[in-house]
């Protein structure tokens, strides 16, 4: 069925082939992976050669020291979706106490106090290993050519150095000698190097060389020891000993060490999965946030379609209380599964037993759907699972400390996640939001997506070690991530803080299935708000009919009225941030069932990438995001 009334305008068009499809947030990305698969390799392969470009090209929303999170189907097993595990654990010595006796209410937003063990690398090694072609060579070639040769610098990127600038001056001199070299800004468009990475990428590819292995494998093996054990290893252990200004407005040391690298591995995962309109939409387990997503969907299963359509206020009233109701449950019950927590108090939930089949089930979607109204709702409401007390976080509406509000505003800019900020709250440490030239808010993450000829499909979400998350480590061009924010410094929680714990990732790509087969690969930046504006595009494309590029430009929308995932950690009761596009008449209807309606533009929110397959014609297609003039789809 489709909408009574499809949304039909379009920036540019689907594109469609049978070769090969690679969508991303950046050009240049694009065009590595979709060069890779021109040459026989496969979409494994093209994706790794795309996913470190993107370290390259986008250093303010990823990098070398952050994670990543994929799904994705084979070609030889189309009906078997497995997730690409790329989130690095806190620290073994990441403790609750350690934070609190270093006067922390929260986990900073940056700073090293706030790194997880770094994941990425690992992670697209490990798929490259295991489900690739090509030598690691031939793969990097890429990014080892923008890193030393230099590639032209996005504006995007010139304004988030700026507004970190004090910050660099201030307080971290090596980011200050990276990105601002003799106290200069770039301008956009500038060839601007990264001279330490390309050392790091030839260490990493002559460890892999000298190698006395026969095997492509093992010489991927070589390299990732050499990540994990060798140089980078050091260098991330002994400038992490030094301490350094954090988004608290304080000093600390961080606590990785040499233990806490060499036993993290990447590893590939069973998705979790829940099937809507004849789909199977395919998610990470509860160390990331793509359950909640599937709960949404389990609970608008149980609408006729008038109540589905984004575009109109019954539609997007719908949406947004019931993503409400499943970001709840996030909040109140995912975390890591893989171990327990010894010291959780009584009647608290268990962090190794996340209730997921009752909460993902027919009958708990059925209750929760009951309590959806004709009015939004302003409070936060978790669920009742048998046997399970949900957690319940501090509900901030604003956060501020002593140090904070003594110091400069620059020096705490770098916070956070580069998101989509709310045009009504100033980003921490500024005075107003950063908005750019077009009208869209300062912000995202990145994103890839690839199919091949043979069926082989993955959607990747590759973040954090952004420039501004804490200090350049020199020896290796790159700074840790902040993943850690996501941890909650409350013994019980969820997601609490523990050593040896992943943290619960916003990352969440989306593999969509038909009859066993992969039909769909698609994702987006863009924090708390990436699986509400990927329910936007599988709600107007399996139910509305819309086609991918048509599902992409339509207008977006989605729920601040939970706690969110990065620092400061705080919410807006019944808050709902809408693009202009959606229509006065809709807004004005929804501001009348009580949602708190913030204005974004006519083109700000949503960062939607996608390719698709159709296993009968063998068809492929992709589409980019529009918005900001930086996605791209590529094919043939």
């Amino acid at each position: 069925m489709t909408y009574t009334e499809p949304f039909v305008f379009i920036t540019r068009p689907t594109l469609q082939g049978t070769f090969g499809m690679t969508a991303s947030t950046h050009w240049l990305a694009t065009a590595c992976a979709q060069a890779v698969l021109e040459r026989g390799g496969n979409a494994f392969d093209a994706v790794v050669a795309g996913a470190f470009v993107l370290h390259i090209v986008e250093p303010h929303l990823n990098g070398p020291g952050g994670d990543m999170t994929g799904v994705f189907a084979t070609a030889s097993e189309p009906d078997a979706p497995r997730v690409l595990m790329g989130q690095g654990p806190a620290p073994k010595k990441a403790t609750i106490e350690h934070y609190r006796s270093e006067g922390l209410e929260l986990v900073p937003g940056s700073g090293v106090l706030a790194a997880a063990v770094p994941g990425a690398v690992d992670a697209w090694l490990v798929l490259l290993r295991d489900y690739g072609t090509w030598e690691l060579p031939d793969v990097l070639a890429f990014a080892l050519g923008y890193a030393r040769d230099g590639h032209p610098i996005l504006g995007r990127v010139v304004a988030t150095i700026n507004s970190v600038a004090a910050l660099f001056t201030e307080h971290w001199p090596t980011s200050a000698a990276q990105w601002m070299p003799g106290g200069h800004l770039p301008r956009a468009g500038d060839l601007v190097t990264n001279e330490a990475w390309a050392r790091s990428l030839d260490r990493l590819l002559a460890a892999s060389a000298d190698a006395a292995v026969a095997t492509r494998e093992g010489r991927i093996d070589a390299a990732r020891r050499e990540w994990r054990e060798g140089f980078v290893a050091h260098a991330i252990v002994d400038f992490g000993r030094t301490a350094h200004r954090h988004s608290s407005g304080t000093d600390h040391a961080g606590v990785m060490t040499l233990a806490d690298l060499a036993g993290f591995e990447a590893g590939i995962e069973d998705a979790t999965t829940v099937v809507f309109r004849g789909h199977t939409i395919a998610k990470t387990g509860t160390w990331g946030q793509g359950p909640a997503l599937l709960q949404t969907l389990m609970i608008l299963d149980g609408f006729s379609d008038e109540y589905l359509d984004p575009s109109t206020a019954l539609g997007a009233h719908t949406i947004l209380e019931a993503q409400k109701l499943a970001i709840a449950d996030r909040e109140a019950y995912y975390g890591d599964a893989a171990e327990p927590i010894d010291t959780a108090p009584l009647n608290t939930v268990p962090t190794n037993t996340v209730p997921l089949d009752y909460l993902l089930s027919a009958d708990y979607a059925a209750t929760r759907r009951a309590l959806i109204t004709d009015a939004a709702s302003h409070e936060f409401r978790p669920g009742t699972v048998p046997g399970h007390t949900p957690y319940y976080p501090v509900l901030r509406t604003e956060y501020t400390t002593e140090a904070l509000s003594t110091q400069s505003a620059g020096a705490s800019a770098g916070v956070g996640e580069p998101t989509v900020a709310t045009p009504t709250r100033p980003a921490p440490g500024s005075a107003e939001p950063e908005t750019l030239s077009t009208g869209e808010l300062r912000g995202d993450t990145c994103h890839i997506d690839v199919v091949d000829r043979w069926g082989n499909m993955i959607s990747a979400t590759p973040s954090g070690g952004w420039l501004q998350s804490s200090p350049t480590i020199p020896e290796l061009g790159f700074c840790l991530g902040s993943r850690l924010q996501m941890t909650w410094l409350e013994p019980g929680a969820p997601s609490a803080l523990t050593g040896g714990k992943r943290p619960r990732t916003t990352l969440t790509p989306t593999l969509v299935l038909k009859d066993g087969q992969a039909v769909t690969a698609l994702g987006s930046p863009g924090g708390d708000q990436q699986d509400q504006w990927q329910l936007l595009y599988l709600l107007r494309t399996i139910v509305g009919g819309y086609s991918p590029q048509q599902a992409i430009d339509a207008p977006a929308f989605h729920s601040t009225s939970f706690p969110g995932s990065f620092w400061p950690r705080t919410w807006e009761p019944g808050g709902a941030v809408v693009e202009d596009r959606l229509g006065d008449a809709v807004i004005t209807a929804l501001e009348q069932r009580g949602h708190r309606i913030t204005r974004a533009g006519d083109w700000a929110l949503g960062r939607i990438s996608a390719v698709t397959r159709d296993p009968q014609t063998r068809l492929l297609q992709a589409a980019a995001n529009p918005r900001g003039a930086q996605g791209y789809a590529a094919g043939r």
